[in-house]
């Protein structure tokens, strides 16, 4: 069954768009994080302009994080102290991000902007973390313990504070500077940025697993709902249509893959995990190098007079 679409500007199969809504609702309940970095490259390669995609996407992104980090809330698994500092950053981040993705798209960049990034983030952090799993798996087989954490130099840095949920005494720089980052790359990509944010507060700020993926929530439910409100006013590209139907999806497959996460040791996750990131990488890669059937683009120029 065909759907137009009036932002996106083309008709699509429901029944498509409801599989990979749900196909991305099962990864994000599996491993935990919110699934724009597959959700965005999916629209574009069925045909969505990269704009688009990323502007509708991060409302479906902001709707599946409202429910868990509303379960974190209920567990006292969120440190407010640690989201408040977070949230200074991102809210800057987000705004930067979204002022960024308007003038690559007057400057008529912004594909090729996003395509590079998704190439180079996902190749990056998915080989980091395919790498990593492959070690903790390697680890678990053969009875060794996992290294030991030691302080960086991160945490002699100045202004500290204690964040008292999360047991730690950290400066709020590197908090601040990671929430800037992680808002910025959000608006520009579509994505949450959970898959990056996590490893970066437990493996570098040294945040306890235990206030880290509530934490995490809160920072991507209130970057995506800005970032969607920014994009709908100021570029008007949020398709409300589209992103109805990929969150009904959405909702569906994460009951599925929360089951199914729980039935994975963590180790294998994460290997998992880093293989999907790198293949999406590769894919945009693959996309970039090969020859289109059209040498020209269609771009929308503003009339004078």
């Amino acid at each position: 069954m065909q759907l137009y679409l009036p932002i996106a500007d083309l008709p699509v199969n429901v029944f498509l768009v409801l599989a990979m809504g749900a196909a991305v609702g099962f990864v994000s309940g599996m491993f935990g994080i919110g699934g724009g970095f597959l959700m965005t490259p999916l629209l574009i390669f069925i045909g969505i302009t990269p704009a688009v995609a990323v502007a509708s996407v991060t409302s479906h992104i902001a709707a599946s994080s409202f429910s868990g980090a509303l379960s974190y809330w209920r567990r006292r698994a969120i440190d407010p102290a640690l989201a408040s500092v977070l949230l200074c950053g991102g809210v800057t981040g987000t705004a930067l991000g979204v002022w960024t993705f308007t003038q690559l798209r007057a400057l008529g960049q912004l594909d090729l902007m996003i395509a590079l990034s998704y190439v180079v983030l996902l190749s990056t952090v998915g080989s980091l973390m395919f790498s990593e799993g492959l070690r903790a798996l390697m680890r678990t087989r053969r009875g060794a313990l996992p290294p030991r954490r030691t302080h960086n130099w991160i945490h002699g840095l100045p202004l500290k504070m204690r964040f008292k949920r999360s047991k730690i005494y950290l400066s709020v720089i590197p908090v601040v500077i990671v929430g800037i980052m992680i808002g910025f790359i959000g608006a520009i990509m579509g994505i949450g940025g959970g898959f990056i944010l996590v490893p970066i507060m437990i493996y570098l700020l040294r945040v306890p697993t235990s206030t880290v993926i509530g934490t995490s929530m809160v920072l991507t439910l209130v970057t995506m709902l800005f970032a969607t409100m920014l994009h709908a006013v100021t570029n008007h590209l949020v398709d409300a249509v589209l992103a109805l139907i990929l969150m009904v999806g959405g909702v569906t497959g994460a009951q599925f893959g929360v089951r199914a996460g729980q039935k994975i040791r963590g180790e294998q996750l994460r290997l998992l995990l880093g293989l999907l990131i790198l293949s999406v990488g590769i894919r945009f890669a693959i996309e970039l190098v090969i020859r289109p059937e059209d040498l020209f683009t269609i771009r929308e120029l503003g009339v004078s007079g």
